[in-house]
């Protein structure tokens, strides 16, 4: 089953990091936000991946271009250009697929647009600036089960502000500090049948989110895997430093089993 990793927004809300780059290559612990989440779908087996690049995806296809050698030590002989690595024990033996499906395209439009890499059987999805200790097999067995062309995983967000509730003469009833809130919201690591790819269109305002979802749930062919541990995405930078501390700290959940 192969796995499309978004990859082509503009990260406008973390600026400060993503002027240069986009928002996949922001880094956590010295790798690529994007890394660690493809990380994850390896540690459960799935290695082979699709990446529908957009903004500043000249970056991303050098990464992975150079990614051998940034992650080992080698040996180049400048006269012919002849290059050795010697394996630190650090590559990887993914299969990653870099297609171009332009700087303004939404997620709709891009997986449609790398549709011929995917092959005809299921395949997943995930938006590529969040991180989690989502089990993938058990979202993968989720989603056979449910018998539906879609599966998207939910999450119990946790309130920015904390909520007081009062009588109708002032006086407080309740007093809580950031509550989790009981609505889910979509944190992404999706699962599709092959059959959703008709639900897409090239066009470039085909928002993954609003038309196709939304009529996936309409007639029933959408289901929600909902993840009660931990989940964390970097919009801005505030996340950002909050993930990296989690790093420094050595607690990274989304590493582990």
């Amino acid at each position: 089953m192969k796995v499309i990793i978004f990859c082509g927004g503009k990260g406008t809300r973390l600026r400060e990091e993503t002027e240069f780059k986009p928002k996949p290559m922001v880094e956590i612990g010295g790798r690529p936000i994007m890394w660690h989440i493809m990380s994850r779908y390896a540690r459960y087996g799935f290695k082979d991946f699709v990446l529908p690049l957009g903004y500043r995806g000249d970056v991303i296809k050098q990464y992975f271009h150079d990614y051998k050698t940034r992650n080992s030590d080698f040996t180049i002989d400048l006269g012919s250009g002849d290059t050795v690595v010697h394996n630190s024990g650090a590559c990887v033996d993914w299969k990653v697929t870099l297609s171009d499906t332009g700087e303004d395209a939404e997620k709709g439009a891009r997986i449609k647009r790398v549709a011929r890499h995917l092959g005809n059987g299921p395949f997943m999805a995930a938006y590529g600036d969040g991180v989690a200790d989502i089990a993938i097999d058990k979202l993968v067995a989720f989603h056979k089960a449910q018998g539906k062309l879609g599966t998207f995983t939910g999450v119990r967000m946790p309130s920015r502000f904390g909520t007081v509730s009062t009588d109708d003469h002032g006086n407080i009833e309740s007093w809580e500090e950031k509550p989790v809130l009981n609505q889910y919201t979509n944190c992404g690591f999706f699962v599709f049948e092959p059959e959703f790819l008709n639900y897409l269109s090239e066009d470039e305002d085909c928002d993954l989110e609003k038309a196709p979802l939304e009529r996936l749930a309409r007639e029933g062919q959408l289901a929600m895997y909902c993840h009660t541990g931990f989940w964390q995405c970097m919009d801005t930078l505030r996340d950002y430093e909050l993930l990296n501390k989690l790093w420094d700290r050595g607690s990274v959940p989304w590493m582990q089993y």
